[in-house]
């Protein structure tokens, strides 16, 4: 009865949707205000049907309701009770119903946050959000309903993936498609303004702090992904350019173009039609990202589906939201007014010259990850494009990127003077040099152009970061007072870039100086290793609900003295029989030393690596305070949306009709 429940609660949440889509974007076409006033009050009853469903859902789960096939294929009588509420996630229906969950969290947030926007805006806005639900609720009770049932019932259930059975997964996915799902309320304000008729720059100022708190959610939780393939996976990686992986950093890489771009259309009123395209790109690299996961075209730690019929069904969606978005803007595009002027030495020209490098970076992203796919597609043959393709190509074009942001941020708008920038070049950019220059020649001994690059490239955007912040202030003769008044966004962008620099560092030490050592170990062994000494102390078998491990306890010596003490352990998971490794790791602020339990050999002794990751954790903490700057930014008083939305201009009845 309660998987019935849940059936019935997706089905009028479809009901919902199809309203929710019709008579809000009709009604704002022809003014009718009752059809558009529909708009909120179905958008929150999808809402609330939705919610009903994953509540079953997630209960189905906690009682081991083996009934249904999901839960069946998915749960385990030994599984704990948070792997339980976790596995409602862990595979493709339920990962669906979330992504749909999300989708109407995002819609709930609109109508109760955007109250003051003009109502034909709002009705298609919500209208658009609408038909998106329609697509993928249709796509789940047609192909994936996690509340089929299944006969004969099992007597247990099959166990969650043993790569899935940690707190990671409780976090990550739901924080990783808040990102992606919320570059559809972009997408939504975009449209809307297409079919409005209408790209003046207030469509973009009602935008942004949506965009924005959905590049802060991407952001946090591609670094939940990294961290957790660092821990998890046992081979001391954080980034393996996995076809997944790519598909969560593309939307990344042109929603931070996005975010940009509406900045320039705010403050300028120009660029209005490149941002309309990349809040379009946006949204359809999040829904290529789900098409990668559902279709079964790739192997991945990542993907759910194998069922080719699905990826069909989300390719006809890609198909009909971009294609139809396509054929909206070269309807509306070429009568759209141009903005303001500037200069080619602007930092509007700087602004555009990074969102072309950052949507050349994607591209050569989505070359590397469905140029096989073509390849196997065309049947002619298997064909693996890794790490050396994408280290190869996507470096050089950040290299200029990173010289555009660091001049972005210290030109001024419209035009500015080229000897001002030029003398204020020559101390940023030798002291940068100078200084990261001496780092790496005192610091490393190997791999030295490399890491100086990466160094002074962090250098340079920090110091051009905080030169910005001086140009505020130096003319001002109260200079706290000058601080106080500075807007938040203004502080956001500061943490942010200097988040960025610090993710630079991270990478560029982590990559070239990580060493690991392959030994053979058993009990009273010491192993020297990275002016450390690696004793293994023991060899211990434990048993877990659902698993039986063997764990060895390393001690970790310097200088004569313990430093810590590593655990690792060796899983066998006894439901699907599946070997899994628990790194030891001792964390640190400038080095991680991290072990991996390998396989056992013979006269007792076992496969051990031994890792040294100097800076792994700056990448994390690059991308918390790209975050936290984001998080500062939308709290600023202008991005109150109460706020623009009354400095947006009055629409009349004039207007209305004009607009119809």
């Amino acid at each position: 009865m309660i998987a019935e429940l849940g059936n019935f609660s997706l089905i009028l949440a479809l009901a919902m949707a199809c309203i929710q889509s019709f008579f809000p974007i009709v009604g704002a076409s022809q003014g009718n205000q009752t059809w558009m006033s529909l708009a909120r009050p179905v958008a929150r009853l999808q809402f609330l049907f939705v919610l009903i469903a994953f509540v079953l859902l997630v209960y189905l789960f906690l009682v081991n309701d083996f009934s249904i096939a999901y839960v069946a294929n998915n749960s385990n009588t030994l599984l704990p009770w948070f792997y339980r509420f976790s596995a409602v996630w862990g595979a493709h229906e339920g990962s669906l119903l979330l992504w749909v969950l999300i989708l109407n969290i995002w819609t709930i947030a609109v109508t109760f946050f955007s109250r003051r926007l003009p109502e034909y805006f709002l009705s298609r806005v919500i209208g658009v959000m609408g038909a998106i639900s329609i697509g993928f609720l249709m796509f789940m009770l047609f192909t994936s309903n996690p509340f089929t049932r299944l006969f004969p019932v099992p007597l247990d259930g099959a166990d969650l993936n043993p790569l899935l059975q940690d707190p990671g997964l409780i976090i990550h996915p739901p924080v990783l498609y808040m990102g992606y799902v919320g570059f559809s309320v972009a997408f939504s304000f975009a449209i809307a303004a297409l079919l409005a008729g209408n790209l003046d720059t207030t469509w973009a100022r009602w935008s942004r702090p949506w965009t924005l708190l959905a590049w802060i959610f991407l952001t946090l939780g591609i670094a939940l992904g990294s961290w957790w393939a660092y821990y998890e996976l046992g081979w001391g990686g954080w980034w393996f350019w996995d076809p997944v992986e790519n598909a969560s950093f593309m939307p990344w890489l042109i929603g931070t173009a996005l975010i940009h771009s509406l900045a320039a259309t705010d403050k300028r009123g120009i660029f209005k039609n490149w941002t309309i395209l990349l809040a379009i790109c946006a949204f359809a690299l999040s829904l290529l990202g789900t098409f990668l996961v559902r279709s079964g075209v790739i192997t991945s730690v990542h993907a759910f589906a194998t069922d080719p019929t699905r990826g069909i069904f989300i390719l006809a969606l890609l198909g009909f939201f971009v294609g139809g978005s396509l054929v909206l803007y070269a309807i509306n595009a070429p009568s759209t007014e141009r903005g303001g002027k500037f200069k080619l030495l602007s930092r509007e020209t700087f602004l555009l010259l990074n969102s072309i490098l950052f949507l050349v970076a994607m591209l050569t992203v989505l070359l590397g990850t469905i140029y096989p796919l073509i390849i196997e597609a065309l049947d002619l043959g298997k064909l693996s494009v890794g790490p050396p393709y994408f280290n190869a190509v996507f470096v050089p074009i950040m290299s200029p990127l990173i010289i555009f942001v660091g001049l972005a941020v210290i030109t001024k708008w419209k035009q500015d003077n080229f000897q001002k920038i030029l003398k204020q070049l020559r101390i940023l950019l030798v002291s940068s040099l100078l200084v990261g220059t001496c780092i790496g020649l005192i610091f490393f001994t190997n791999n030295q152009f490399k890491s100086i690059a990466g160094i002074v490239a962090a250098l340079w955007i920090s110091s051009t970061t905080i030169y910005s912040l001086f140009i505020k202030i130096k003319n001002k003769k109260n200079k706290l007072a000058a601080l106080m008044i500075i807007p938040r966004s203004f502080y956001g962008m500061l943490i942010a870039h200097i988040g960025f620099a610090v993710c630079i560092v991270g990478i560029t030490i982590t990559s070239q100086h990580s060493i690991d050592v392959h030994k053979r170990m058993k009990i009273n062994d010491t192993v020297e290793f990275a002016d450390y000494k690696f004793y293994l102390k023991d060899l211990k078998t434990l048993s877990g609900p659902n698993y039986k491990a063997t764990e060895a306890v390393v001690n970790v010596i310097k200088n004569e003295k313990l430093i810590t003490t590593l655990r690792s352990q060796k899983r066998m998971y006894t439901v699907r029989n599946m070997p899994m490794t628990e790194a030891g790791i001792d964390a640190g602020f400038t080095r991680d030393i991290y072990m991996a339990l390998g396989e056992p050999l013979d006269d007792d002794s076992w496969s051990i690596r031994l890792y040294h990751k100097p800076f792994v954790r700056w990448i994390w903490l690059g991308a918390i305070l790209m975050a936290l700057g984001g998080v500062l930014a939308i709290t600023d008083r202008r991005y109150r949306l109460e706020k623009i939305t009354k400095k947006a201009p009055s629409i009349s009845n004039e207007a209305i009709s004009t607009i119809k």
